[in-house]
């Protein structure tokens, strides 16, 4: 099995509604061996009233007091724009991704897009789960601010409407940004991944730093969603949280250094353990002279290096056994 873990750059909104700063995150993702970077697509008007009020995080991080409408219509961007970075994408060699917030813009995304992964806020939202699985391309399910019971909800309305279990990837997270490490509970992740077998599992992280991520995909997570913002003093909801170029580098080669320790699983000496074994591993030695055709007692051995001679494994086998020749003191049996 493949050690390799899918790596998703989340840019999310934190382009600022600005298509050029869109651009330099692509930018900055593609630099840092990520496999996609993914935006988040929506019309305003098509997900939320004008009235709908902000997430305390939300406010927190923008030290503004404003509807959900006001900020999500600053920071949307146009369904062109969506077109336009798919192509930049292609350009910088790195997969494109967005996350739709309803279904016209699953619609319009389907055009653009291989992968689809589902937001958190959708879980329990069954038309939008069976609109994304008609699409029959593999998802990406996160399950912030979720139940198991809902979780087993929403992948079973993606099964039952035609996705097969092993196009299905599901994310533990926590909706908080940033989320403290006491309220990760990244042993979560292995409950869902017990709960529904063949299903693979990963983890989106919203805690500061890059620990949490790193040490998900030790626990098995084959998909790992972080966010990065080029710099996280920017205005906006999400920069804070967000990790900036330098650190997304960093995880990044962690990562991968994590994927090539976990290796095969068996448990068999590495070449280079091959190369010492004779040097650290001990012999049965002669403990003093020993006459040809002498039974042997364990007064007659000791065990030291090297161990090119017969292992102490055999201790049972050679005490009570013929000197079949002389020994001298501290000769290797």
């Amino acid at each position: 099995m493949s050690n390799h873990t899918f790596i998703i750059a989340e840019a999310g909104v934190n382009h600022n509604g600005d298509i050029s700063l869109a651009k330099e995150l692509i930018d900055a993702a593609a630099e840092s061996g990520v496999d996609a970077v993914k935006f988040q697509t929506w019309k305003t008007e098509l997900l939320v009233t004008e009235d709908a009020q902000m997430a305390e995080y939300q406010i927190d991080n923008t030290k503004k007091v404003e509807s959900q409408f006001q900020m999500l219509k600053r920071l949307e961007l146009s369904y062109d724009d969506f077109s336009e970075l798919k192509e930049y994408c292609e350009l910088k060699d790195i997969l494109f991704m967005s996350t739709p917030d309803e279904e016209q813009s699953a619609t319009f995304l389907d055009d653009l897009q291989d992968i689809f992964k589902i937001g958190s806020g959708e879980l329990t939202n069954t038309p939008f789960l069976r609109h994304i699985a008609s699409f029959g391309k593999p998802v990406i399910l996160s399950t912030g601010m979720g139940y198991l019971s809902e979780v087993e909800h929403a992948v079973f309305t993606l099964q039952e409407s035609g996705l097969s279990t092993d196009a299905i990837t599901v994310l533990h997270a926590t909706t908080d940004y940033p989320t403290a490490p006491e309220d990760v509970n990244l042993n979560a992740m292995l409950t869902i991944g017990r709960s529904f077998p063949g299903v693979m599992v990963g983890y989106s992280d919203h805690t500061l730093g890059i620990e949490i991520p790193v040490a998900a995909v030790a626990m098995g997570a084959k998909v790992i969603e972080k966010h990065f913002t080029l710099d996280n003093t920017m205005e906006g909801p999400d920069h804070k949280a967000s990790l900036e170029p330098d650190e997304l580098n960093a995880m990044v080669k962690a990562i991968r250094n994590i994927e090539v320790a976990l290796g095969s699983g068996w448990k068999v000496p590495t070449p280079t353990e091959q190369q010492n074994r004779n040097i650290v591993r001990k012999s049965l030695v002669a403990a003093g002279d020993i006459a040809c055709g002498t039974i042997i007692t364990s007064e007659h051995l000791v065990i030291k290096r090297p161990g090119d001679g017969i292992s102490p494994t055999r201790w049972d086998e050679v005490v009570g056994s013929v000197a079949k020749k002389d020994y001298k003191d501290g000769e290797l049996i």
